[in-house]
């Protein structure tokens, strides 16, 4: 079988790290040794070592001295330690997992016991996972009124920067950001693509699909560049206007890490689930809670949702926020009148647990919220960013096997991880396009291995019952989705209508466990 996606595209987020043996420091033997102590050729130690994983580290350990019984004793800088025994000159290989994400220091030692001499060296090492922080929603970038730029559409194929590093209070530590995207004032069709910016390429992934006279947001985990800033690319030849509000940030700071969840409903106002049966008054507010039910603890820091707007009777959008506090100006989702629409949002929650949807236009409207997902400090997962990458496009005949459009009431299953286990779920941003009817998207693990998604007597694989984008004919929808590892690191796209779709799929990082 062909590598996993995620080992592909896991090669980007790898560390190493290395200390040269004429760095060690040696000890001789006590003063008065015997004679061949005092011809001892000494001991030293060359380290090498890889973080492979969110919270893991591989080492290797070059030993050179005398052909007699050498004690190794690695100390992980954790407060742990490992002990070897090699004779003479070779390599020992340790593993090793850390309770936290950060920085550490790695000695090894090395001893001939019988002459008292002995060599340690050590390196620092950083994992390569990172905790989440919730943030208020806040504005960084609004291109129609300068904030965070020059007032002014981005141009046609051009690019605008947004600063996240020492910005709005996010520390210079930063190795990731959320945030929420939105392209305004659109005459023609295009994308927007984020990235990392300076010293990497611009991927040829994408994070919202929009055409003309459209606004159209969605949630975006991208990297912060080396110079502390993310770029947005617009793809269209047609100058759009670029919003982007963050929600929270990642470092390598122990914080929160995230628990994912099969996707529960929690609000829909059209049943009177969580919040009032009817709909969300224009100007209007609810608060629901979430920290304490359906599986949510209490305590949570931040939780994941995917927010749907339905039958509106206006255009306009919604601001998700912590209950209890002030109506943000940064917005979620932005609909119009009549639209279904998605989007992806990570929210922090009140001391209470408990969050807010406020409905920005003067009409009323339907919202169902599900949650995939939260944040806590007892959260075991941190994140690793990827440099982003197309790991299915339905478009292209041969972009994946056996080929074929995303077909009607039917699934395609994709292959993420080849060693699901540790990990927790998968960012991924989906994208339907070239439909010729409405429907809508579900994405959720597989509970079969390849071997029988592979087979085609295999039993089906149950149908999901929640959506993650929904579509109406002629439309390009984004959205961006943590799913769920499951067991196998298989993830299932369904189509829920009753016409094929093409479905493209980019993937932005995974969360794994300690």
């Amino acid at each position: 079988m062909a590598p996993s996606v995620v080992s592909k595209a896991g090669e980007s987020a790898l560390r190493t790290f290395s200390s040269p043996a004429d760095r060690t420091v040696r000890t001789g033997p006590p003063t008065g040794g015997n004679k061949a102590a005092g011809d001892h050729p000494g001991v030293a130690v060359g380290l090498d070592a890889r973080s492979h994983t969110a919270h893991g580290l591989e080492l290797t350990s070059k030993i050179t001295g005398p052909d007699s019984a050498l004690e190794v004793v690695v100390d992980w800088g954790d407060g742990k330690t490992e002990k070897k025994t090699i004779k003479g000159s070779g390599e020992l290989f340790h593993s090793h997992t850390y309770a936290e994400v950060g920085e550490y220091r790695v000695k090894v030692t090395a001893t001939d016991v019988a002459h008292a001499i002995s060599g340690s060296n050590d390196v620092m090492i950083m994992t390569i996972g990172s905790e989440f922080t919730p943030h208020a929603p806040t504005r960084l970038l609004d291109t129609r009124d300068g904030t965070g730029t020059r007032a002014g559409k981005v141009a046609a194929r051009g690019t605008t920067r947004v600063k996240v590093r020492d910005n709005a209070r996010i520390p210079g530590e930063v190795r990731a950001v959320a945030l929420n995207v939105t392209v305004t004032n659109t005459s023609v069709a295009g994308h927007i693509t984020a990235w990392p910016g300076k010293g990497t390429e611009r991927p040829d992934t994408s994070n919202i699909n929009y055409v003309g006279g459209q606004s159209v947001p969605n949630l975006v985990i991208v990297p912060v560049g080396t110079d502390g800033y993310v770029e947005l690319y617009n793809a269209g030849w047609g100058a759009v206007d670029l919003i982007a509000d963050v929600t929270g940030y990642f470092t390598r700071t122990p914080s929160s890490g995230y628990t994912s969840l099969d996707p529960v409903r929690f609000v829909d106002t059209r049943e009177g689930l969580g919040a009032p049966r009817w709909q969300l008054a224009g100007q209007g507010v609810f608060t629901t809670q979430i920290g304490g039910l359906h599986g949510v603890p209490k305590g949570i820091t931040a939780v994941a949702l995917n927010v749907t707007v339905t039958n509106p009777r206006q255009l306009g959008h919604l601001s998700v926020f912590p209950a209890g506090g002030p109506v943000p100006t940064a917005s979620n989702l932005n609909f119009a009148a009549g639209q279904t629409i998605a989007n992806a949002v990570i929210v922090p929650v009140s001391a209470d647990g408990d969050i807010s949807v406020f409905n920005g236009a003067w009409g009323p409207t339907d919202v169902v919220v599900d949650v995939v997902g939260y944040y806590s400090k007892d959260s075991r997962a941190a994140f690793v960013p990827f440099t982003p990458r197309r790991m299915l496009d339905t478009r292209n005949p041969s972009g994946w096997f056996p080929g074929g459009r995303l077909p009607a009431r039917g699934h395609i299953s994709q292959w993420v991880s080849g060693e699901a286990e540790g990990d927790e779920a998968y960012v991924l941003n989906t994208t339907v396009t070239e439909t010729t009817d409405s429907g809508f998207l579900s994405v959720a693990p597989s509970p079969f291995p390849w071997l029988v998604n592979d087979d085609p007597n295999a039993p089906k694989p149950p149908r999901p019952g929640s959506s993650t984008l929904n579509w109406t004919v002629g439309g390009t929808v984004p959205n961006l989705v943590q799913a769920s590892a499951g067991e196998h690191g298989i993830i299932n796209f369904w189509n829920q209508g009753w016409k094929d779709a093409d479905l493209v799929v980019d993937i932005f990082g995974i969360y794994q466990n300690n």
